[in-house]
């Protein structure tokens, strides 16, 4: 058997089905772009195909000479065009030239079809290969040193966005391939949601360590490679330093602001002092707002971005299953008042929203439990088999299940994102995205009564708020009983809380209705209340007054 056969053998018992058809190698000259890849079209009974043969077929000479004659720019532009030909939707291993990736029109070609792996390898190593080996143009009239150094700093942070990086050195071509093989086999890559509206388009990008590779992702979006972070001082020690190596490896310029955890921090004291300082540090209208860590921090980065400057771009990195399926996606913004929740803000979408599920590991059940809550509202409001997804894998999904997390995330941002796609900024006054807040003026009221202070967090205080809506529905006559039998056995089979009975004390009616009179769905000095007529039938209205509200509470279990 020969060495070609070996390997071609061994990376056949181990493919998976799932493994890219079109494979791009990128990397400096001498990483061995065309030798392995000769060896992994082999290994993966896939054709090999050379950029810069083609590039020379089609000149009819070599690619020394097309420098020479027409000079890079003309060879990059021929580059593009010849990668754009062969990237046709046929499987293949393609090899292209050190300088291909560089052009942004042939990166997007690469990034829309194919998988771009980067062979990286040592400085030393590719000057060792090299030596004596004519037919570069980039080294014709230079020290292989130096310009490999040259080389080193204006490609590799490029290089970084490929969708792979795989380290090789002075390994055999076999060993190389093979570790090529196990990075493709092991590579899972995110889902992603495309919202389109009318005057912006970004994704979400969901699935596991996306952080680490937030560099790669941005840097196609961005139109600056300079960003500020703003996460928490819970969040940070966490997860900060790993985002931060992700946009550093890609080429940006980052700072951070770290702020106090918590409700508390969506003031107006907190949102002039992060003003102040990220104006401090240079900002520009292009430099990016990084939002890193649960609903708060996405609230007030995101008001930040919206008013300085007039807006700057603006990311999401949520790390709460609450933020990931609720408040980063949609583009509200804003901090809270002595009146109230949200009572400041503005709608700024972001650039993109980065979700990784991986953070959710280090989330407390409770947390989870009560983000879950948001994903049980959005099947309650106008998807039913979502709702029936979450009968049948919400437990897996609270226990931590990577496969029914992603989809339980990705399913609640669908929903939600059709919804702002409807009514973006929350201009009609039945159905649309008001719909949104099932559950949400009985929450908001349970967390002011609560005074915001973890006692209760947000995703508790809708839950309840779910029972309540449905309750009240069933005393309206609006929909059945057992709709009501039917969301509450929900909520308790997965520990969430239920009913005012859950909570540590009994609270007043009265209270409880001046906390929603002040609410921003007050809509002529009336409550605009989301009730349901069924499971995935939500529907807003105005027909119930807030003494009437009172008395429901009552017979809940509430003081007068």
């Amino acid at each position: 058997m020969t060495p070609k056969d070996a390997v071609a053998g061994q990376a056949d018992r181990r493919k998976p089905a799932s493994i890219p058809r079109v494979i791009v190698l990128i990397g400096l000259m001498g990483a061995g772009k065309t030798t392995i890849g000769r060896r992994l079209a082999h290994a993966l009974d896939l054709p090999f195909i050379d950029a810069d043969h083609e590039i020379e077929r089609a000149a009819g000479c070599s690619v020394s000479e097309i420098f020479d004659r027409h000079g890079e720019a003309a060879f990059r532009e021929g580059e593009r065009r010849v990668i754009q030909r062969l990237l046709d939707g046929r499987p293949m291993v393609l090899a292209t030239g050190g300088g291909a990736f560089m052009n942004p029109q042939t990166r997007q070609i690469i990034r829309e079809n194919g998988h771009s792996v980067w062979l990286r390898c040592p400085l030393n190593i590719l000057r060792k290969r090299l030596e004596g080996r004519p037919g570069r143009p980039l080294l014709s009239d230079g020290n292989i040193s130096d310009v490999l150094e040259t080389l080193r700093k204006t490609r590799h942070h490029i290089y970084a966005e490929a969708d792979i990086i795989v380290d090789c050195g002075d390994e055999t071509v076999r060993s190389a391939v093979e570790r090529v093989v196990t990075a493709l086999s092991s590579h899972n890559p995110p889902s992603r949601l495309p919202i389109a509206l009318p005057n912006k388009a970004y994704d979400i990008v969901i699935g596991s360590d996306v952080l680490d590779r937030a560099g790669a992702l941005l840097a196609p979006i961005l139109q600056q490679r300079r960003a500020v972070i703003v996460t928490d001082a819970r969040v940070a020690p966490l997860y900060l330093a790993r985002l931060e190596a992700s946009l550093h490896e890609v080429g940006f310029e980052t700072h951070a602001e770290i702020i106090p955890g918590g409700e508390e921090s969506k003031s107006f004291k907190q949102y002039a002092q992060l003003c102040e300082n990220v104006l401090t540090h240079g900002v520009e209208r292009r430099t990016a707002i990084i939002g890193l860590g649960g609903g708060v921090v996405g609230d007030l980065s995101g008001f930040v971005a919206a008013t300085l400057l007039r807006g700057v771009p603006f990311v999401q990195i949520p790390t709460t299953l609450l933020a990931q399926v609720d408040s980063s996606v949609g583009g509200k913004t804003g901090i809270n008042t002595a009146r109230g929740k949200n009572l400041v803000g503005a709608f700024h979408q972001p650039s993109a929203v980065l979700t990784d599920i991986s953070t959710l590991k280090t989330l407390p059940r409770r947390e989870r439990v009560a983000g879950y809550a948001e994903i049980v509202k959005a099947g309650l409001i106008g998807d039913r088999d979502l709702f029936a997804w979450c009968e049948a894998n919400g437990a897996a999904l609270l226990d931590g299940d990577e496969q029914a997390v992603q989809e339980g995330v990705r399913r609640a941002c669908a929903f939600k994102a059709s919804v702002v796609l409807e009514d973006e900024r929350e201009i009609s006054p039945h159905n649309g995205r008001a719909l949104l807040n099932l559950g949400h003026s009985f929450g908001h009221a349970l967390e002011a009564e609560f005074h915001y202070d973890g006692r209760l967090l947000h995703g508790e205080a809708v839950s309840i708020g779910l029972h309540l809506a449905a309750s009240l529905s069933v005393r309206k006559n609006y929909c059945d009983a057992s709709v009501l039998t039917r969301i509450d056995h929900h909520l308790k089979a997965h520990g969430m809380p239920c009913t005012l009975s859950d909570l540590p004390h009994r609270l007043s009616a009265a209270r409880l209705t001046t906390h929603m009179a002040r609410d921003k769905k007050m809509v002529d000095r009336r409550i605009m209340l989301i009730l349901l007529h069924d499971i995935g039938e939500a529907f807003t209205t105005k027909d119930v007054d807030l003494d009437e509200v009172k008395q429901f509470l009552v017979s809940e279990g509430c003081d007068n």
